[in-house]
Order: structure tokens, then C-alpha cells, then sequence
């Protein structure tokens, strides 16, 4: 597993610590004449029926959702993280301060993430709905095993890195603003996703290969409940984007559109974590087995 420190980490995590204030509002505003998401993980191209505005309506639904998104899986992670932290207090103090400073910016990433929804809202002009509530969803994967949960959460890590890293860091399309609430999310997330790594070091100590197996299966569960949550989303970015655009659909429209959509919500929030190579390898050193069974289930979220 990488060898990651907690001093180092901490060390990370102050120089790149920022503010929310400097990030969002005054001048700092959305602009809602350019796509807020890439095309890899917005799939809007495919739907056939949409004219150019109408792909530009839809990206920025989705945009809305993919930052909802974030801020609703920080509301379990934000607890998990300080439950994890408090079996430490009495010990290594740079893990104690790098785990309270981890929560401190999941924290900081929710009020981000409602700022944007409230701009959003402002600008758009159209209601948007989204899934949930975040209590029920923190209940679910809650109640699942810690090392199941931690998978879970290194997953969200890995994928934010990559969607970052691989489609936004240099698609001048984009809003400035979108990309620059994106770029400061994944300065942070870098070092959360070391973190979890440590935690699952942590969480795997002295388990049997049957005990985590088992969790194993259990982080795919979390993976289902929320794939299911993915298809109602679908589903509500559709009436959204009805409302948004003032036309209806055909049947056959409707289905293309549930068809493609569905596509790039699973690749974007599954198979893109899923296959992570970071997240692979983390896998691979608590079980090659449970690495297997995760590589064998992906192709269906990609």
C-alpha cells in the first residue's frame, strides 16, 4: 500500500488550504453561457434531439447535479471521518490534526457546494430537483461495515481526482467559475484521498481475508443503493431540462435521453472510481481476490 505520512499530508493540506469566500460570490459568478461540465462525463452529445442551447441547458443540469452530488456523499463522509478520528485523540497527534483538518474541509466543501446551488438556482431560473434527503442517504451507507464505507469513500477520492486531472483541468470551454470551484475541490481532495488510504490500512489491520471480502461486498452494496439513487436523478434532470427548455418529449426521445444519460451518470460517479488504478492498488493489497471482483463488475458502469 503507498506509503503515505500523516506530517507530510498535514504539511500538503495547510499549504493549499483556502477559503470559501475568495472562491465564490461578488464578482465571482457563474456564467451561464458556457457548459459547466466536459462532454466525458456530461454525455448530452449523444442525445440526439437536442439542439446546440438545448446541450448547453442540459450540461448545466447536470453541473448542478455533479456538485449536489459531492455535497451529498460529504454528509456521510464528514461523520465517518470524525468517528474514525476520535479512537486517536489520546495518540499520534499528526494523525489526530491531519484527520480533524480532513473533516474540516469536507465540512467546508458542503457549504461550498450550497453557495454554488443557491447562485445556481439564482441564475437558472428553473427548479432543478435532486435526490435524497442527505439523512437517509448518510444512514445507508452508515450502517454498512467501516472498511466497506472507507472503500466507498476512497472511490468518491479517486474519481474526483480523475474527473479533475483528466477532463476539466484543461478544457478551456468551460465556466471559469465551474472549473475554478472544481480546481480548488480537487486541491483538497488530493490529500483526502491519502488519507483514506491510511484509514483502510488502518480499518484492515488484523481482519481476515473472509472479513474483508465480506466488506468488500459490502462496498459494492453502497455502490448499488446509490447507482439506484443515479437512476431517479436521471430522471428528475430530465423534467428539469422539460421545464428549462419549454418542449416536451417524444416517447422514443424520453428513452434516448434516459438511455444516454443513464450511461454517463454510471461512468462518471461508478465506473470512473471503479477503475481507478489508485484504487485498484488499494484493493489489491488487502485481497487480489476482492481486486478481482471489482474489475469483474466495472464494465457494467463503463
Amino acid at each position: 500500500m503507498e506509503g503515505y505520512d500523516y506530517e507530510a499530508i498535514l504539511a500538503t493540506s495547510a499549504r493549499v488550504n483556502w477559503r470559501i469566500e475568495d472562491i465564490i460570490g461578488g464578482e465571482k459568478r457563474l456564467d451561464f453561457s458556457k457548459p459547466f461540465m466536459p462532454e466525458s462525463l456530461a454525455g448530452v452529445r449523444p442525445v440526439s434531439s437536442l439542439t446546440a442551447d438545448e446541450q448547453l441547458l442540459l450540461n448545466q443540469i447536470r453541473g448542478n447535479e455533479y456538485l449536489y452530488i459531492f455535497g451529498l456523499v460529504e454528509e456521510f463522509i464528514l461523520p465517518f471521518v470524525m468517528d474514525h478520528a476520535r479512537q486517536y485523540l489520546n495518540g499520534d497527534d499528526y494523525r489526530v490534526r491531519a484527520l480533524l483538518q480532513f473533516a474540516g474541509e469536507e465540512a467546508k466543501h458542503i457549504q461550498l457546494f450550497k453557495k454554488f446551488r443557491q447562485e445556481f438556482d439564482d441564475g437558472f431560473m428553473t427548479e432543478c430537483p435532486v435526490i435524497g434527503p442527505a439523512e437517509d442517504v448518510r444512514r445507508a451507507v452508515l450502517s454498512h461495515h467501516p472498511l466497506a464505507v472507507a472503500l466507498a469513500i476512497l472511490h468518491i477520492e479517486w474519481m474526483t481526482q480523475r474527473h479533475y486531472i483528466e477532463s476539466v483541468r484543461d478544457d478551456q470551454r468551460l465556466d471559469p467559475q465551474f472549473r475554478s470551484l472544481l480546481k480548488h475541490h480537487w486541491m483538497e481532495e488530493a490529500q483526502h484521498s491519502k488519507l483514506d488510504t491510511l484509514m483502510i490500512q488502518a480499518l484492515a489491520e488484523g481482519m481476515t481475508e473472509k472479513e474483508i471480502r465480506a466488506s468488500v461486498e459490502e462496498y459494492i452494496e453502497i455502490g448499488g443503493f446509490l447507482d439506484e439513487g443515479l437512476k431517479q436523478q436521471v430522471e428528475f434532470d430530465l423534467e428539469s431540462f422539460i421545464r428549462a427548455a419549454g418542449r416536451s418529449v417524444t416517447k422514443a426521445e424520453r428513452e434516448e435521453f434516459v438511455s444516454a444519460q443513464r450511461k454517463a451518470t454510471r461512468w462518471t460517479y461508478l465506473g470512473s472510481g471503479m477503475t481507478h488504478p489508485k484504487f485498484l492498488q488499494t484493493l489489491e493489497s488487502l485481497s487480489p481476490a476482492a481486486r478481482a471482483r471489482v474489475e469483474e463488475l466495472a464494465p457494467a458502469f463503463c
